[in-house]
């Protein structure tokens, strides 16, 4: 649960196990035949592509590091996700309640960082979550706590033994919404009393004065003394110092009322900027948090509900109509629709009943299941979503690690201006007062928060947008390389195609009806597993045909079957077998896309059944928006040239090549690289682990897979093709709102001093250009959330 990445496994033995074992499942062509050496026979007497060599992830790279593809690029150490591979470490997450400053927390990870027995610290805002990775057993959550309070006073540290709840989550937002409601009626009271002071000092400037100041403290009085505090441990470039600096020095130019206003709007903008950040993190927490807090656990004839995580692999839930799935399992009884929208996106119900897998998130919409649980709660799809996206949310984009570089320089630089403002043109004018308050607006602008804020919270709601669709993003790092990809480069089954064999075609010869071939066929193939086979007797099955029974049957290693039948012997499998057998082949058409399989009865001809992949349905749909886009489109396959040409012709893809190896697939993919830019492989996410690894950015397909969630740096949850541009379109938003809310804060800033420079501003500009550009800020970055994919 304290992971701060997810590391990547070799594929478990359930992944690997024999398809002609009837094992496989939603797995490609591809690795359905990962076990065969190129050339041999795989003994189904069924031709295939040359796409039998495929090397797993975790491979050594030879770096002495077992690792996914993405740890090949050799980040430099403080970019570099920590691989768990490595047991000798301590991971944990605490969580910082109180925390309500983002430059603060920045700090905090920096300071953190700096022990001797920390390897690895992020913290990140958006989350509130400090993710360790520690050297020693030493408890240190004495240490972490006193770097926190040291930085900011009200911080709360405490060590994630167990995930926080939803149900949590409201307890605490309750509890923040009872300190708003607090903070308003001070608002209220100190606006009465500065409003007072402004109509009483027509009567007596004393009165007035009396009054400004007590709005002043019942404004002020938490800054002044957080400041005070704060001083003494040696933060002087903290906000509530530079606030109650520039207040107090407004005071001093006997300013009172301008000192009573700019605190007012600083608590209203700080207000209203909690408020946006806590409304922000719920929503985007609530859509990708989906565990279930209870389940109802079946005992006899008695429904029992117990805290989810108490649920263990082989126990019977009770799932009722509208409820959602809560853990990963297997419908045992009863019929229904699931709603598999929240983990994929996928907005059209599907059909279960007993037999079926379920994974956890997704609603039961009509019928009462009972499901077996086939995984715990740690290891459910809706724990696995979640791990996802607070880890992505710890993985910093380069203009997140720049703009927190970038604050470190800012505020000093600003606050030397303002000492240099108020002194320098003083000592030749003699206007100290003009010249002070001039430097009192700087001091305001200088607090860094705005732009600290602004770049995280844009990514982690980047990250937010796409699990709701069932994309996730391995981090800003994955979504920050999305925005160069300029060609997107596919396999072809499983990712273009469904990776499921379908009878596309029956061609019979002269004198036999495609009924009859089809159920020779079928009666031939009856007793194999393999996918080519279970697809002839699925046909036959869909169109009633009935399958005579066979005397004897024979398979032939690598060629196909000879079996003995009421109407003859019949051979069925490749043009190989029947060629050997002295078949006469001249009315054999082979130009069909896909695999033959040809049948032949006492020696003669009989017909040809072409068995194909299926092209997805969105496939074409999707390839044209990339191409709207602007990205190139291409396909390395290595199937054959016929069947990869139909498929790119079918769908509208550029390029394609066919007939490749793993390693030349990479050749191929370096020189599109070369042409194009940018590259973006998009792959099942076990197989073909040499140009996952030599891509830019990889993809898997597939909802599920173990090795293919860990490996990848986006994962498509629905397995559709049109997951990729709309992956490309959320980092491309994503990215522009990071840039404009950089810019924004950064001009409105320069703006605010040059006008100060001008005699033009005050301090209440400052105090927007502080905390109302990071409202607007968090209000910018939300709004990915919202728009339409």
């Amino acid at each position: 649960m304290g992971e701060l990445v997810i590391h990547n496994k070799r594929m478990s033995e359930k992944d690997r196990r024999n398809p002609q074992h009837g094992e496989s499942v939603s797995h490609s062509h591809e690795e359905i035949h990962e076990h065969h050496h190129h050339g041999e026979a795989c003994g189904c007497g069924h031709g295939h592509g040359h796409e039998g060599h495929h090397h797993h992830h975790g491979e050594a790279c030879g770096c002495g590091h077992e690792h996914g593809h993405e740890d090949h690029r050799h980040e430099p150490v403080e970019q570099r996700p920590v691989n768990h591979a490595f047991d000798n470490v301590k991971k944990q997450i605490y969580i910082l309640e109180n925390l309500g400053c983002a430059n603060c927390a920045a700090k905090m990870e920096r300071k953190i960082q700096e022990l001797p027995q920390v390897d690895f610290a992020n913290l990140t805002y958006a989350t509130k979550q400090l993710q360790i990775v520690a050297n020693t057993n030493e408890e240190l959550l004495p240490v972490f706590q006193e770097i926190c309070s040291s930085i900011e006073e009200e911080v709360v540290v405490t060590k994630q033994e167990s995930r926080q709840g939803a149900s949590e989550r409201k307890a605490l937002e309750k509890e923040k919404a009872h300190e708003t409601r607090k903070d308003i009626r001070e608002l209220g009271v100190g606006a009465a009393l500065m409003a007072a002071g402004i109509v009483t000092e027509r009567y007596s400037s004393a009165a007035s004065a009396v009054m400004l100041v007590i709005a002043y403290l019942v404004l002020g009085r938490h800054v002044l003394l957080t400041a005070g505090k704060n001083l003494t441990k040696g933060h002087v470039f903290d906000e509530n110092f530079l606030m109650s600096i520039a207040t107090l020095g407004a005071f001093a130019i006997q300013d009172f009322t301008e000192a009573v206003g700019v605190m007012l709007f600083y608590r209203i903008g700080e207000l209203f900027e909690d408020i946006a950040v806590a409304r922000s993190r719920s929503q985007i927490m609530d859509a990708v948090d989906m565990r279930p807090e209870v389940v109802n656990l079946v005992q006899g004839e008695d429904v029992e509900v117990v805290p989810a995580e108490q649920a263990r692999p082989g126990d019977i839930l009770l799932v009722r109509p509208g409820d959602r799935i809560p853990l990963d399992g297997t419908i045992t009884e009863g019929q229904s629709r699931i709603d598999t929208s929240p983990v994929t996106g996928e907005p059209v119900p599907v059909a279960a009943g007993a037999g079926h897998s379920v994974i956890s998130g997704c609603v039961n919409t009509s019928g009462l299941l009972k499901i077996r649980v086939e995984k715990a709660l740690e290891d459910s799809m809706v724990t696995r979503i979640l791990n996802s996206v607070e880890n992505a949310a710890a993985s910093k984009p380069k203009i997140d690690r720049f703009i927190t570089r970038f604050s470190r320089v800012y505020t000093p630089v600003v606050v030397g201006l303002a000492s240099a403002t108020a002194i320098i043109p003083s000592l030749f004018t003699g206007d100290w007062e003009y010249w002070v308050y001039t430097a009192l607006t700087f001091l305001v602008i200088s607090c860094p928060c705005a732009l600290v804020l602004s770049v995280p919270l844009a990514f982690f709601s980047g990250i937010g947008a796409g699990s709701k669709l069932g994309i996730l993003f391995k981090g800003g790092v994955a979504i920050e390389a999305l925005q160069n990809v300029k060609a997107v480069v596919m396999d072809k089954t499983g990712t273009v195609t469904e990776g499921n064999f379908v009878l596309q075609k029956i061609i019979p010869a002269p004198g036999f009806t495609e009924g009859q071939v089809l159920a020779m066929a079928g009666a031939c193939e009856g007793s194999s597993t393999h996918p080519i086979a279970v697809s002839i007797v699925t046909a036959a099955k869909e169109r009633g045909v009935i399958l005579e029974r066979l005397h004897s049957v024979k398979e032939i290693a690598g060629k196909g079957v000879e079996a003995e039948a009421e109407d003859g012997i019949l051979l069925c499998g490749s043009k190989a077998l029947l060629s050997d057998a002295g078949v006469n082949l001249n009315g054999c058409r082979t130009e069909n896309y896909g695999t033959e399989v040809l049948l032949a009865v006492n020696g003669n001809y009989a017909g040809c059944l072409v068995i194909a992949d299926t092209v997805k349905a969105d496939a074409k749909t999707a390839v044209f928006a990339m191409k709207r886009q602007g990205v190139v489109t291409a396909m390395l396959t290595g199937d054959a040239q016929e069947s990869a040409r139909a498929v790119a012709e079918a769908t509208g893809i550029d390029e394609v090549h066919a007939k490749l190896l793993p390693e030349q697939k990479l050749e191929e993919l370096v020189r599109i690289r070369s042409a194009h830019g940018g590259v973006m492989f998009v792959g099942d996410g076990i197989n073909d682990a040499p140009v996952l690894a030599g891509a830019d950015v990889g993809a898997a397909m597939g909802s599920g897979a173990d090795a293919a969630i860990e490996a990848a740096d986006v994962v498509f949850m629905n397995s559709a093709v049109s997951a990729i541009p709309q992956a490309l379109l959320i980092a491309g938003t994503t990215g522009k709102i990071a840039k404009q809310n950089v810019i924004f804060a950064l001009v409105v800033k320069a703006a605010v001093m040059a006008l100060g420079l001008a005699g033009l501003a005050n301090m209440w500009m400052a105090v927007f250009a502080d905390t109302g550009v990071a409202m607007l800020c968090i209000l910018n970055s939300v709004r990915i959330l919202y728009k339409k994919i």
